[in-house]
């Protein structure tokens, strides 16, 4: 587990998902004790009340339960020890993309509902590439929005990458066709695609986003992620966002956004349930260091609390 800096941000940012978590838990030990039916019962409560998921709740605390039993835990460090290790365990099933380091994918297909904050995670993650020795561009594929071209552009100055981009109402394929292009000509390592996002529901976008997939995928011959980036603060109506991205476009893995914006950050666990998709990249503040890649280990102790003393208090 990383020390310092990140971690600290991190447990900072779900401050308020732990509060929420530790407020039930010390209601469910002021009426039961820790390893009966009722203090179970709370726990699922409290688990369900975060957003983990009813599914995922209920094998979590199975298993917990289990262990519990067989090795006979009785004490509340030993059983939050055991809730920690287990939430981590239902994570991290299948490895995330590191698109910011390293080689891989040429292209980086950003998408989401707009709001999420897609244009910004780009400049974090493009200013990450670029401090690991990345030569990386922009692409503005979302021609549609008003001012985006143009906000695509302020963030390319901010972090120091060019932008490619065509008038407003331009083919958003065209764009990533160009942007690839100047890519294999200049020797660059990373294309970030940023893209339109309107309302989910609306299969006008979906077919727009196949198109520009599939000249992604074939201009990049292949090397392409796709990464749906995804506002914690909507809980479970993101998932049903997220089902129909990756229906339309097999997503890669998910950037979960504004982590310290809600009280129900345990939507992480839910996502790798529900959907199946690794979480790559959390946030939780504007700069470019508060958005990092995921570490189940990290996460499962910045939600339950890194000590079992902050729920007894």
């Amino acid at each position: 587990m990383a020390a310092g800096g990140w971690f600290d941000r991190l447990t900072s940012g779900m401050l308020k998902t732990r509060e929420n978590l530790t407020g039930r838990l010390k209601g469910a030990l002021s009426r039961s004790a820790p390893g009966s039916n009722e203090f179970w019962e709370e726990v699922e409560e409290s688990l369900i009340s975060a957003d983990v998921g009813v599914a995922a709740t209920t094998s979590i605390v199975e298993e917990v339960r289990r262990e519990a039993r067989e090795q006979g835990m009785t004490a509340l460090d030993e059983l939050t020890g055991a809730l920690k290790r287990h939430i981590a365990a239902s994570l991290g099933s299948r490895a995330a993309v590191d698109v910011a380091r390293g080689e891989g994918s040429l292209a980086v297909l950003v998408v989401g509902v707009n709001g999420t904050g897609k244009t910004t995670t780009i400049a974090k993650l493009a200013r990450q590439a670029r401090e690991n020795g990345l030569k990386v561009i922009l692409a503005a594929a979302d021609t549609f929005r008003a001012a985006a071209i143009e906000q695509l552009e302020e963030w390319g100055r901010r972090v120091g990458c060019d932008v490619v981009k065509h008038e407003r109402g331009a083919d958003p394929a065209a764009v990533v066709y160009d942007a690839l292009q100047a890519a294999r000509a200049r020797g660059i390592d990373r294309v970030f695609i940023d893209t339109a996002g309107r309302l989910h529901t609306y299969v006008n976008l979906m077919e727009e986003l196949k198109k520009v997939k599939r000249v992604a995928e074939r201009e990049s011959q292949g090397r392409i992620a796709t990464l749906l980036v995804m506002d914690a603060t909507t809980g479970q109506n993101g998932i049903a966002q997220a089902k129909l991205f990756d229906e339309a476009l097999s997503v890669d893995a998910i950037v979960l956004t504004k982590l310290d914006g809600t009280a129900k950050g345990g939507i992480v666990v839910a996502i790798e349930q529900d959907l199946g998709i690794p979480v790559g990249y959390v946030g939780v503040g504007e700069t470019a260091e508060d958005l990092h890649s995921f570490d189940p280990q990290e996460f499962a102790a910045a939600l339950i609390g890194s000590e079992a003393a902050e729920i007894a208090s």
